[in-house]
C-alpha cells in the first residue's frame, strides 16, 4: 500500500484515519472497528464490504 494513498483516503463512515494491515491486506478504521478489504491492490471502501473487528486493547496497532 502506497503511503501517499494512506495519507489521503479516509474511512467512508467517519472520515477517520485508516491503518494498513499488511498481513490481512486490509485498511482498518479503529474508531468504527471496521476492516476494509484490498482486492487486486485496490481498497474497497464500501461499508457493505467491510467486516467488523474487535480491537485488541493490549495491541492497538494492527
Amino acid at each position: 500500500m502506497d503511503n501517499r494513498l494512506l495519507e489521503i483516503i479516509a474511512c467512508p463512515v467517519c472520515n477517520g484515519k485508516l491503518d494498513f494491515n499488511k498481513e490481512q491486506q486490509e485498511l482498518i478504521c479503529q474508531s468504527d472497528g471496521l476492516a476494509y478489504p484490498i482486492r487486486a491492490n485496490i481498497p474497497v471502501l464500501l461499508e457493505s464490504e467491510a467486516r467488523a473487528i474487535t480491537l485488541d486493547l493490549d495491541n492497538p496497532k494492527l
